[in-house]
């Protein structure tokens, strides 16, 4: 089983212009807890996480790229999902942005890994 099989497709994203309350509003809106920040080509440059956000509570004025982590973690879409489980355990993360040349085609995430497991499209071993 690779990334694109379990991947989600429909990735919400925003521009490292938002403000901080944007983002908090995209996360709370669509319930997830972090979002990939993507350039005006559409090329992923951070990903924010609602960790970003209550790090910086106390301070105004802040935009996306301020709090954004730029070191991106990503896969590709032929990635084995037992490759994806060990990196978001071993860099203790809890999504990864899935690419095809810089440009997000999905994002695999642990809810995403678990719900193949609850389906049984994944059998759990020992790495």
């Amino acid at each position: 089983m690779i990334a694109s099989d379990i991947m989600t497709c429909k990735v919400s994203t925003i521009h490292p212009e938002a403000s901080v309350q944007e983002i908090a509003h995209l996360l709370s809106r669509e319930r997830i807890s972090g979002a990939p920040v993507v350039d005006a080509e559409g090329l992923i440059i951070g990903i924010v996480t609602e960790a970003d956000i209550i790090g910086k509570v106390d301070r105004d004025g802040l935009c996306v790229a301020d709090i954004m982590s730029q070191q991106i973690v990503a896969v590709s879409e032929e990635t084995p999902v037992s490759e994806i489980a060990m990196l978001l355990a071993k860099r203790k993360i809890k999504r990864v942005p899935v690419v095809r040349t810089g440009k997000i085609v999905g994002i695999v995430s642990r809810a995403d890994i678990v719900d193949a497991v609850a389906q049984g499209q994944i059998i759990l071993r020992d790495w």
